[in-house]
């Protein structure tokens, strides 16, 4: 099994393939199956409400997921803007990908709260290859002020229950699902304080990495320098990995899809100004290669994004 980081890196350095206007269908997709969000944090433009929120309709993503891997995706990720252990039929979504579209690598990525033992052992069983708990606040106090919910002991729990749960279905399926963490890199009083808290969680996943405090397309700009911190220009990767911002790896290397069907060109996509396609009524591949898909595409590989939506990120001003 490769590792989490292996997997971000393979996505985030685009390949020279696919440094073309058109190219084959990503290798990994990321479908919104809720844009709803039990957090408001802070440093995520989602508690913003920029946009309307909704579920996707099961049949819709069964439909649009079968559609994807006959193009040649191979990495379904499960979860985009919103926090899907909110969908109620996530593990059906699972089940599905894995067992009727046979997607060899299905994962996903949870804040924790709701991920409980009983959820995430449903996960297993239908088959997900990789659970990623997005763990960013140092302590109880400081979760509570950041999120608006009071749920740090919650999530450490869940985390550590996680473990268990996936080595019992390991032990009676063969399956195992790789359980991973991530947390946003600090300095200062502020890294120190991250770096204790991880330490309750470290040895109960099989790999932990840090990733930078992004701007969301300077969405969340203001509001983390008010904190005091200074987001990262772009989407860069991870911490150990990361690459220009320039050209864009969303734009090349990963499609993304929201609750309502649109094809967006943003990994942070919150408005319909990234919208490439509506795929309620448009192909995969041909929305994932739409004249406006290429012209951003040419613009990035111009290393000039001027004109585009992608000018106002605080990669580029």
């Amino acid at each position: 099994m490769s590792t989490i980081t292996e997997r971000i890196d393979a996505i985030t350095h685009i390949p020279a393939v696919r440094l073309a206007k058109v190219i084959p269908a990503p290798k990994s997709v990321k479908v919104e199956l809720t844009a709803s969000c039990d957090f408001r944090c802070s440093f995520c433009a989602t508690s913003y409400d920029l946009r309307k929120k909704g579920h996707m309709p099961l049949p819709f993503f069964k439909s649009i997921s079968k559609e994807m891997r006959t193009a040649g995706v191979e990495e379904l990720g499960l979860f985009y803007l919103g926090e899907s252990m909110l969908y109620p039929h996530l593990a059906e979504a699972v089940e599905w990908a894995k067992k009727e579209c046979s997607y060899p690598y299905v994962f996903l990525t949870t804040n924790g709260r709701l991920a409980t033992p009983e959820k995430v052992t449903a996960l297993f069983y239908a088959g997900l290859d990789s659970l990623k708990f997005s763990f960013n606040s140092a302590d109880a106090k400081q979760m509570k002020e950041i999120t608006q919910v009071d749920a740090f002991d919650r999530v450490v729990a869940n985390i550590q229950a996680a473990k268990a749960k996936r080595d019992m279905v390991w032990d009676q399926t063969g399956h195992k699902c790789g359980l991973y963490a991530s947390s946003i890199l600090y300095d200062g009083e502020q890294g120190e304080r991250m770096e204790k808290a991880v330490g309750l969680i470290r040895d109960y996943v099989d790999e932990h990495y840090w990733l930078p405090l992004y701007s969301q397309h300077t969405l969340t700009t203001g509001a983390s320098e008010a904190k005091g911190f200074a987001p990262t220009a772009g989407n860069r990767g991870r911490v150990g990995g990361l690459v220009d911002p320039l050209p864009c790896w969303a734009v090349f290397s990963e499609g993304h899809i929201t609750f309502d069907g649109k094809l967006t060109a943003c990994c942070f996509s919150h408005t319909e100004e990234f919208t490439m396609a509506d795929l309620s009524d448009t192909p995969f591949i041909e929305g994932w290669n739409s004249l406006a898909f290429q012209a951003l595409r040419k613009a990035h590989l111009a290393r000039d994004v001027g004109g585009t939506p992608c000018a106002g990120c605080v990669a580029y001003v």
